[in-house]
């Protein structure tokens, strides 16, 4: 296959998977009459992973699994397929399956495909943009007081229908899109965009009335302000912070403060209720748990019999019930070899303005899953991913040590690309070399 021809398809799979990071918040085969027949997202997602595996077979490389951290999900997702024989429910366990391995198969794509920093702007930026329109959606949906769940709470289409779930999802863009804000390097459209996206995406968590996508923001924006350490960067959160004491409406803060009072809160009790029978399953089936996407049905079996079954609401006692702690222990090492190179790249002052963003929003939306954890969740694993390509690109530009001075193999700093759309010639950096990758 000659060079173009393969180029070509490397720009077209790159190009798909923009399409698909746009679409899982735009979620046009909820809403467009057409559309759901062709499932947009999940068609946007094999295109870009087809196309990047035969530009992978053109160049003949080897497809890159992002050594230890790729190896340890991809041995998670085997976990979650061997489970299929000890399930209490094969069928769900099942679903699961599948449904993970299609986010870890977007997981390779995207460390595949983002081989340079601009791309990794592009990336962050789709994510972004797609979110306006999810944003866009609850807020039209709370005014017009469109199928509010308990009377008050808003979410909007698809997975965006449970609060906690939207809160979760959009909560993830506002570091990101503070990042671009505040940068001057970015064109000032750009960071009009990116603002207008962050007042959006904060203005559908409050009106979704979710405490732990609210935990997961305030966490997120302290992390943020903590890596920074910029006076004036550190004003832009608190003038937000400010703005959103003053626009909330008391309601909100008022079922915020009730977790101080949780006895008499409902929707806090089937929390601690979730939390037990997920303590019970994990003391029976301690190693291997009752198998994957089966916690509903355990309920049944460990539960308090008089009330109906709940989710985990907990992704970390998720994985206990349904793996045990060889599922805990894939699933923790998987995250830390993510956040430790994350938060060291974080410390350089100039190269880390976006791996600091990414790493408030992956922070953030950890303490999120501490109260409404979705083990199959795409954003969850393209988060990751996108922390990924962060750490492996900023290790890639890193200079070759001096002959001698150590034991490893010489890094080939990369080439340089064409400057980025927002104007800015030093930040574009090339692609990796096929070696490295």
């Amino acid at each position: 296959m000659g060079s173009k021809a393969v180029q070509s398809q490397d720009r077209w799979a790159f190009g798909f998977l923009l399409a698909f990071l746009a679409a899982i918040y735009i979620s046009p085969g909820e809403w467009i009459p057409g559309l759901e027949r062709w499932r947009p997202a999940l068609l946007t997602s094999a295109a870009a992973t087809g196309l990047m595996l035969l530009g992978r077979m053109g160049r003949r490389e080897p497809l890159w699994v992002d050594g230890q951290r790729g190896v340890l999900l991809i041995t998670f997702c085997g976990l979650v397929f061997a489970s299929l024989g000890w399930s209490l429910y094969p069928d769900a366990t099942r679903f699961a399956a599948v449904e993970l391995l299609k986010w870890v198969l977007v997981y390779l794509t995207l460390v595949n495909l983002v081989t340079s920093e601009r791309r990794l702007h592009w990336v962050c930026l789709a994510l972004v943009v797609g979110s306006i329109v999810t944003s866009h959606g609850v807020i039209a949906w709370h005014n017009a007081g469109v199928d509010m769940v308990e009377g008050y709470r808003a979410r909007w289409i698809g997975v965006y229908a449970d609060p906690n779930r939207m809160a979760m999802s959009v909560g993830i863009i506002v570091p990101l899109a503070v990042a671009f804000f505040v940068r001057k390097q970015s064109p000032w459209l750009l960071r009009l965009a990116c603002g207008v996206a962050a007042a959006m995406a904060i203005t559908a968590m409050v009106f979704s009335y979710s405490r732990g996508g609210f935990l997961g923001l305030v966490t997120a924006a302290a992390t943020w302000v903590l890596l920074e350490r910029r006076l004036a960067r550190t004003l832009v959160v608190v003038a937000v912070a400010g703005a959103m004491l003053v626009l909330s409406p008391e309601s909100f803060w008022t079922r915020t403060r009730s977790v101080s009072t949780y006895e008499a809160d409902a929707s806090a009790m089937s929390r601690v209720q979730a939390w037990t029978v997920a303590s019970r399953v994990s003391l029976e089936h301690p190693l291997l748990g009752v198998g994957a996407g089966t916690f509903p049905y355990a309920w049944r079996l460990y539960g308090p019999q008089e009330s109906r079954a709940y989710a985990a609401h907990n992704i970390f006692l998720q994985v206990i019930s349904d793996l045990g702690f060889v599922g805990l222990g894939l699933f923790l090492a998987f995250i830390g070899s993510a956040l430790g190179p994350l938060w060291t790249l974080a410390r350089d002052r100039e190269r880390g303005w976006l791996a600091r963003a990414i790493a408030a929003a992956v922070v953030g939306h950890l303490v999120s899953c501490l109260f409404a954890g979705f083990l199959v969740a795409v954003h969850f694993y393209v988060l990751f991913g996108i922390a990924a390509c962060a750490e492996r690109l900023a290790r890639a530009s890193q200079p070759a040590p001096a002959e001698g001075s150590s034991g490893l193999t010489p890094v080939t700093p990369p080439s340089r690309e064409d400057p980025s759309v927002w104007g800015a010639a030093n930040t574009a950096s090339g692609h990796i070399s096929g070696q490295q990758r």
